[in-house]
């Protein structure tokens, strides 16, 4: 990856929806080199998806909870059937593996506190091997959703 990969993705995480002219005017590029290059990148797994960002509150997500979760067991079978599951709950925005103790950090969007508490109770508690879940409250958002730093 060189400079003008980098212009590239630094545009193209600015603004994903940038058609490829408007992409190589910025960058300094014609269609043809600069559809090369974004297609190169795609195709070896650089850029992943596109996608829009959406506001939570617009769409009644108002309750933002950091669950951290301890399992009982931290074996092969057990990590591989936790993170099996976690995926098919569409409250979990970001799931992260971590390092020693706890095992898991669960980004968790609800409505409100109620519907946080039924998806506590029904879905959480009830992933394979957990031993342990603590959750706190996200009180505000200062950073999210920022372009990576390269």
């Amino acid at each position: 990856m060189d400079k003008i990969d980098r212009k590239i993705l630094a545009e193209l995480q600015k603004d994903g929806r940038l058609s490829l002219t408007e992409l190589g005017d910025r960058i300094g590029l014609s269609l043809s080199p600069c559809h090369r290059r974004v297609r190169a990148l795609e195709e070896a797994g650089v850029i992943s998806d596109y996608r829009a960002t959406i506001n939570p509150a617009s769409v009644g997500l108002n309750f933002s909870a950091i669950v951290f979760v301890t399992l009982r067991s931290t074996d092969r079978d057990s990590v591989q059937s936790f993170e099996k599951a976690v995926p098919q709950i569409p409250e979990v925005i970001q799931a992260q593996r971590l390092f020693g103790d706890p095992d898991f950090l669960l980004h968790v969007m609800t409505s409100d506190v109620g519907a946080f508490q039924k998806l506590y109770d029904e879905s959480l508690s009830t992933l394979p091997s957990v031993l342990r879940l603590t959750s706190t409250l996200v009180m505000k958002s200062i950073v999210q959703g920022r372009p990576l730093p390269f």
